[in-house]
């Protein structure tokens, strides 16, 4: 895997590190694995070599309901990003690696931990209303 692969699979488990410290501030949020990358289902004897095996998880709420889902890319997909999806709603958000390889953006933007802990607010204060 090359080096630029190596960076956005290391900012996408950030941002799962940040989803599971979100739910665990937060009650009545939980952090929920939706599913993992066939590279690691289907792996058989290789050795497997992405910081993480989930593709795809979300911030739910305590009926197991997704109120955001977010997903990354597989490894052979040329154009790597990840998808942010407010569960329920035709808007979404892609981040792709910023320019400077450290973190993910939405355009020339980084994308923060405040970012993303305001969106997931938001979300939480919709669903509750």
């Amino acid at each position: 895997m090359d080096e630029k692969s190596q960076a956005f699979y290391a900012a996408w488990a950030d941002l799962l590190d940040w989803l599971r410290e979100y739910a665990a501030a937060n009650e009545g949020v939980t952090f929920v694995k939706q599913a993992d990358f066939t590279d690691y289902i289907y792996r058989m004897e290789r050795h497997y070599d992405l910081p993480t095996t989930i593709m795809s998880a979300s911030l739910s709420n305590p009926n197991d309901q997704p109120i955001l889902l977010v997903s990354a890319s597989q490894r052979a997909s040329v154009f790597k990003e990840v998808v942010l999806h407010p569960f329920e709603s035709h808007v979404y958000r892609k981040l792709t690696l910023a320019k400077d390889g450290e973190g993910l953006a939405e355009g020339a933007r980084k994308f923060t931990k405040e970012m993303l802990f305001a969106l997931a607010d938001d979300l939480f204060a919709v669903a509750v209303a």
